[in-house]
């Protein structure tokens, strides 16, 4: 069966409005959008929603609330009342009730309106918004936002195993699909992050290899003169699966925000005995803050006040720092026309046909490939680093 959200992408014969070709733009009514609305998406970090808060939240250019009720429990409504429409998030959570600052409508967690203080006859039964199905695992809030009965929330048995859960989250000032690229682009570490260990001219850079695979497709490197493989998995639509050691996994999203942003959340499995050394920016105290900081720095390095070789190291925003500026500096939203694509990117070609092809088939109302994301036994394989690196 056909989505609203798809629906509303489509012209009365069947075809796209918008070109299916197009993963940039995901925001309602768009192909992406509908596609990317299939799946669940975390958007909020679980231990930073604490009983009884309400907080506003953006997804894929939609503003929502998100709530933690008294009872613990997630749910999700849209941003504003329906009476007057001013901002859910800054009134009050009752039981697992919202109640809205300014009149003191009140809507239970299905989105049915319940109380009409105000009303001498209310009409509360003839009001109801539309609530979005919640849940919670590996430290995050997930939020469903298509059409119709949610599907099962894919289970990662890798992340489920003994030792400490790592649960970091970021914001970057740029399109998603950017750093969904950049995640399928192994090849960028060798230049992005660890150059400052050893230098270009010293480095092996090796041969890279993808194959679409039951949840996706599998990344594969070796270098030349080496049998050693290192292999990440990229689990469809925007879910990149790695590790941080010989033992740590680690899962990415990518998330958007509205066109020009978007959300990473990410979460390590640390074993036993390891440090806690975080994904995508590390362990945070404050999300919000880290990225901040990590824009801050970025900006400097792209107006030319400072460069990537001045941040410490040791600091925690080396990494981010590195993406940060490598992808805004395409911009906003890049210009993938002017692109002179080579063999080494074969993981971007990879992901671009295996993207096209399902919105291709969404936009002409066909089935899309039914992805499988709980594999058992599926782990990441260390990383090869460039020789002499540590």
């Amino acid at each position: 069966m056909m989505t609203q959200s798809t629906q509303n992408a489509l012209n009365g014969n069947g075809h796209a409005e918008a070109d299916w070709t197009d993963f940039v733009h995901t925001g309602p009514g768009t192909i992406a959008g509908a596609y990317l609305r299939r799946f669940w998406q975390p958007v909020f970090r679980s231990q930073d929603l604490k009983p009884g808060k309400a907080v506003p939240i953006k997804v894929m250019s939609e503003d929502l609330t998100l709530y933690r009720g008294e009872s613990g429990a997630t749910h999700a409504l849209p941003f504003r009342c329906a009476h007057r429409g001013t901002q859910l998030s800054t009134g009050w959570v009752e039981g697992d009730n919202l109640r809205c600052r300014y009149h003191g409508w009140t809507y239970n967690a299905s989105g049915q309106c319940v109380q009409q203080p105000c009303e001498p006859t209310p009409f509360a039964e003839k009001v109801r918004l539309r609530a979005y199905p919640t849940q919670e695992y590996l430290g995050f809030v997930f939020l469903y936002m298509g059409e119709g009965q949610a599907p099962p929330l894919p289970r990662y048995p890798q992340m489920e195993t003994e030792g400490e859960l790592d649960v970091s989250s970021g914001v970057r000032g740029c399109n998603y699909f950017t750093n969904v690229e950049n995640a399928v682009d192994e090849l960028h570490h060798y230049f992005v992050h660890w150059q400052r260990r050893t230098p270009v001219g010293d480095q092996v850079i090796p041969r890279m290899n993808a194959e679409e695979t039951d949840y996706g497709f599998r990344i594969i490197l070796n270098q030349p003169g080496d049998d050693r493989v290192w292999t990440w998995h990229w689990h469809m639509p925007n879910i990149l699966q790695m590790n941080t050691s010989d033992f740590d996994q680690a899962l990415h999203w990518r998330v958007p925000i509205d066109d020009e942003s978007h959300l990473i959340p990410t979460c390590t499995r640390i074993q036993p005995g390891a440090s806690v050394r975080g994904g995508e920016g590390g362990a945070q105290a404050d999300p919000t803050e880290h990225s901040k900081m990590v824009a801050e720095i970025s900006q400097k390095i792209r107006s030319g006040r400072m460069t990537v070789e001045d941040v410490d190291l040791r600091a925690g925003a080396y990494f981010p720092v590195g993406d940060d500026v490598t992808q805004l500096g395409q911009g906003a939203i890049p210009d993938r026309a002017s692109e002179r694509l080579g063999a080494s990117d074969v993981g971007i070609i990879m992901l671009r046909n295996l993207w096209k092809r399902d919105l291709r088939a969404l936009s002409e109302g066909q089935p899309t490939k039914e992805w499988q994301h709980s594999v058992e036994g599926l782990i990441a394989t260390p990383r090869l680093y460039a020789r002499g690196t540590v």
